[in-house]
């Protein structure tokens, strides 16, 4: 297992989740435990609400069920909102679990992550997930 440390915006792992798709290779790599990815409860639960919404609430249930056993995959505590993004504050989410977790990446396709470029600190390294599964082949 890499030492890589990433946080997954929702839409990345919604692109995922089908065979069809030419990123389901995110999922085959996190359930191969090739990097660590961070989450908190929060965002478990926005996985398992658009998942349940786009796909099935069977489909959310074996992805939210597959993430929460695996090793790579782990569970952080947020005692903080640094509250920096302001167009969309249900993504700051991301943001803090970023910091807290001490990621080397989050991995987003979400627009209101470049505001995140205009803060000084923290630096969270926001990552598209074409250029991220280029990073990871």
């Amino acid at each position: 297992m890499s030492n890589l440390k990433v946080i997954l915006d929702t839409n990345v792992i919604l692109r995922s989740i089908s065979r069809r798709s030419t990123f389901s290779v995110l999922l085959d790599k996190i359930y191969n435990g090739d990097f660590e990815v961070y989450v908190t409860n929060d965002i478990l639960l926005e996985y398992e609400e658009k998942i349940s919404d786009i796909f099935s609430k069977e489909t959310a249930e074996l992805v939210l069920g597959a993430l929460t056993l695996l090793p790579n995959v782990k569970k952080v505590e947020v005692h903080f909102q640094l509250g920096l993004i302001r167009s969309d504050s249900d993504d700051n989410k991301f943001v803090d679990c970023a910091f807290a977790a001490n990621s080397h990446y989050l991995v987003s396709n979400d627009r209101h992550f470049d505001a995140l470029k205009q803060v000084d600190f923290p630096i969270i390294n926001v990552i598209s997930l074409e250029k991220f599964i280029d990073l990871i082949s």
